[in-house]
């Protein structure tokens, strides 16, 4: 790897991870392999006995995905990492590689829902027990640990109603008791949040979001410390094969050439839509951590750099008001991703949190009439335009 540890991270996104072969090819090389020959059977020996560095098979490495971990890490600040198949395949591998019958999960309950599946479903399946917590109330992460607590797990901003959770603050809490935290990152960024620069051990992405942020393909990456990745996940993923296909490497090798660029623009549309949402009458609520009227909005100016590009609000009017607007949108499409190019709107209660109990919605505050909004890359004033117009055609 290209010694670049004085360059920007704009440049390192562009340049990290470039492993040229023979050819000196300008964009990196997509190796669509499945296997690897060997120049003797003595160097086929050595490197099954990780006596020789050399890659294997491609469910335990590849160099197009070596080339797109070598530059997450440098965006993250890790020691290592590992790309996966898709952003839940990264929960699930970091859960199992490194917990045991009679482990104790610490969570915070605003969770996406597949990731609420997993803690709270999956992993009792197999002895793992789990507490869910209001994230926001570091007393209630205190409580909630036992002798047996192995892991803290969070996301923030919150999917979907955006809650902002006290990073450095869990992070001692975990460390006190002995435990790791791992942090969620996909709302954020890696652009405009560093997790483990503020004590997490773990990050997790969903790089199909807004690191592809095309809507092509499926991925995800688990980055941490040379330790963990090394003992604990490595192996975990060599034997069960959530593996990142190197074609989807490539891709989000390229998308991180201009991730800095696309999430600047991403945050600046959604800071004028928050704006205009925040006055319409039309509007119970408006969610955004880059808005003063966010409850938390101090701590969002704390850990994160600007607010994102998702937005949450609660229309007048519930689910019916609320499906009226999606309906009548142009620009904005209905779709449950998020991170895209194009503006998404989707009602989580139907969608992505259907599977909540009424109970869990409330706790929550997912409301009939909540709508999550990627914003997208579009001009400023169509977008305006086009939530403007549908809005008054509500009545």
């Amino acid at each position: 790897m290209t010694e670049t540890k004085n360059w920007q991270a704009q440049t390192r996104m562009v340049h990290e991870g470039q492993n040229r072969s023979a050819h000196g090819e300008t964009a990196e090389a997509l190796y669509l392999t499945s296997g690897y020959v060997y120049d003797s059977a003595e160097q086929a020996e050595a490197r099954f006995k990780e006596e020789e560095d050399g890659y294997i098979y491609s469910r335990f490495g590849n160099p197009t995905v070596r080339a797109f971990e070598e530059r997450m890490m440098a965006l993250e600040g890790a020691q290592d990492a590992r790309a996966t198949a898709t952003g839940m395949a990264a929960v699930t591998a970091c859960m199992m590689s490194q917990l045991q019958t009679g482990d104790h999960i610490v969570a915070a309950r605003a969770l996406f829902g597949s990731c609420r599946y997993v803690v709270e479903t999956l992993m009792p399946r197999f002895g793992v027990a789990c507490t869910l917590v209001d994230g926001r109330d570091l007393e209630a992460w205190q409580a909630a640990l036992r002798p047996e607590t192995k892991l803290l797990f969070l996301e923030t901003p919150s999917n979907p109603v955006l809650e902002i959770i006290d990073v450095q603050a869990v992070a001692d809490i975990a460390h006190n008791h002995g435990a790791r935290l791992i942090v969620d990152n996909v709302f954020a960024t890696p652009i405009l949040q560093k997790p483990m620069a503020l004590g997490a051990d773990i990050t997790i992405y969903s790089a199909t979001k807004h690191i592809d942020g095309q809507g092509r393909c499926l991925g995800g990456i688990i980055l941490g410390d040379g330790d963990y990745i090394k003992n604990e996940l490595a192996n975990f993923i060599r034997q069960t094969g959530p593996s990142l296909a190197p074609f989807n490497a490539w891709v989000m090798l390229k998308a991180l050439e201009t991730l800095h660029m696309r999430v600047d623009r991403h945050c600046d549309n959604a800071e004028k839509l928050a704006e205009m949402l925040v006055a319409h009458d039309k509007i119970e609520r408006v969610y955004y951590p880059g808005h003063k009227s966010h409850p938390q909005y101090d701590l969002a100016q704390k850990q994160m750099t600007r607010g994102s590009n998702l937005i949450a609000f609660d229309m007048k009017g519930g689910k019916t008001a609320a499906f009226k607007l999606a309906n009548r949108l142009e620009i904005a499409h209905i779709s449950n991703n998020l991170g895209d190019a194009k503006t998404l709107i989707t009602h989580p209660a139907t969608t992505t949190h259907a599977k909540l109990s009424d109970a869990a919605k409330a706790e929550l505050a997912i409301r009939d009439g909540t709508l999550r909004l990627s914003v997208g890359l579009e001009d400023s004033a169509d977008l305006l335009n086009d939530f403007e117009h549908a809005l008054a055609e509500l009545g």
